[in-house]
């Protein structure tokens, strides 16, 4: 297939029908109505903006979020913003529950979309802003006139990186934003010249969209926000999905094909299926396995990554040389690590200052002089006092469970492990494959 064909095929998939919009504008018509009218009930004043996608116009078709924003005035204090903005919230999405960002805000269900209700100050500048959403009307009417046109290759872009597991700025993702997308479309021209563009890039790339000739940032993508000189849009760009970007965008100009555009979804592996892997690798993998904090995801995920990194930095000191690790969660959430080396000798080497270095050599030589369950102390070839003791933990599991506590953890991982946890290892790992069966599908067949 050629790359316009593919394209082509694409563009009918993801561009929404005229039933479609037309369905939307209805949605948000009636919103907006039901927002004002609890603004009226208000001792404030305030006003209403549609934002995101759905106001730019690039959602993808069978997307039903809708993004309504309530703009107080920047005088209001925050508890009344936040007490204001959730009297309207729950008018507007009556059966919705309040969720919490960096303030409430109100989520729920209307007429089959799900509707965000979320309370912001109408700031005059977004360098101005008190929150982080303030600054989200101010990307809308950026792209107001910017985009329409391309629009349709901003659908392709985000169709595109999503089938390849870059697209979302949520911290489980570290991807691409859709603003951060829509940047990108505008800054380069289109769907294909922005493949073209990222299949040569070498990480750092640095845009100016603006030319505010911004301060540095010390990511791989750096694209300043055009309303915002002192923000880097692409800072939750992890570099793993910035490199996805430039890989498949090289494998779509090469080889154009719709399957680029499918997301893939491994069948989930059964527990036989994990412990055949287990076999087959002859590696040693260890999994903390507890209870999932209660708390959003944009919580959660850098506590998972903070305590993964933690147990896998203690794996990787001990001699236990980890491959690869991954976290997942569901109902529970597991902590995995896979190593290359499944047990170590029962002793261990342990080194002491220079002989020459006289307190701290007389002070090691003291410490070990008497101590029947060493060898030594004796001098190796540099000069040094040195030990051989026997070692705490000989395989991976046993130091995770000696060292569990002892590493650094997210607070509420640590406080579920304190509450309860299971210590898997080997072809126990198995017992993981009714809730992880895809995703240990994924990590056991690993792609760009």
């Amino acid at each position: 297939m050629t790359f316009e064909s593919v394209v082509s095929e694409v563009r009918d998939r993801v561009v929404p029908q005229p039933e479609e919009r037309e369905a939307l504008e209805r949605v948000v018509a009636d919103l907006t109505a039901r927002a004002e009218g609890a603004i009226e009930d208000l001792p404030v004043e305030a006003d209403t903006r549609l934002v995101g996608s759905t106001a730019r116009g690039t959602w993808l078709a069978g997307d039903r979020d809708i993004d309504l924003f309530v703009r107080f005035s920047p005088d209001l204090a925050r508890e009344d913003l936040e007490r204001y903005g959730l009297a309207v919230g729950h008018e507007v999405v009556p059966e919705g529950h309040e969720e919490f960002a960096e303030h409430p805000y109100v989520k729920g269900e209307y007429r089959g979309f799900d509707v965000d209700c979320v309370p912001c100050y109408a700031v005059d500048d977004a360098a101005n802003i008190r929150s982080a959403v303030d600054r989200t009307p101010f990307h809308t009417a950026y792209l107001e006139g910017r985009i329409d046109s391309l629009a349709d290759d901003v659908r392709l872009a985000k169709a595109f990186l999503g089938a390849v597991g870059a697209y979302g700025s949520d911290l489980r993702t570290k991807g691409f934003s859709g603003f951060l997308t829509e940047l990108l479309v505008v800054e380069y021209g289109g769907f294909r010249e922005l493949l073209e563009a990222a299949a040569d890039w070498n990480p750092p790339i640095h845009l100016d969209p603006e030319d505010h000739g911004a301060k540095s940032f010390d990511d791989p993508l750096v694209v300043i926000d055009p309303t915002d000189p002192e923000r880097n849009v692409a800072a939750v760009c992890s570099p793993r999905n910035v490199g996805r970007l430039i890989h498949y965008a090289r494998e779509m100009l090469a080889d154009p094909r719709i399957e680029l555009f499918d997301p893939r979804d491994p069948d989930p592996l059964s527990a036989n299926d994990i412990r055949d892997h287990v076999a087959d690798r002859g590696t040693a993998p260890v999994a903390v396995r507890f209870e999932t904090p209660d708390i959003v995801e944009d919580q959660l995920y850098p506590q998972l990554d903070k305590s993964l990194s933690g147990i896998e930095g203690t794996l990787e000191r001990a001699g236990f040389a980890p491959l690869r690790s991954a976290r997942f969660a569901d109902e529970t959430a597991v902590l995995f690590v896979e190593c290359g080396v499944a047990r170590l000798p029962a002793v261990e080497r342990h080194d002491g200052p220079p002989v020459g270095v006289r307190s701290h050599a007389e002070g090691f030589y003291d410490a070990y002089d008497d101590d029947e369950s060493v060898a030594g102390p004796f001098i190796d070839e540099d000069g040094r006092y040195v030990v051989e003791r026997p070692r705490e933990a000989r395989t991976p599991a046993e130091l995770v469970e000696s060292k569990l506590f002892e590493v650094s953890l997210g607070p509420h991982v640590e406080s579920a492990l304190e509450d309860d946890y299971d210590l898997l290892a080997g072809r126990d790992i198995g017992e993981l494959a009714e809730e992880f069966g895809t995703e240990l599908a994924s990590y056991f067949d690993p792609r760009p």
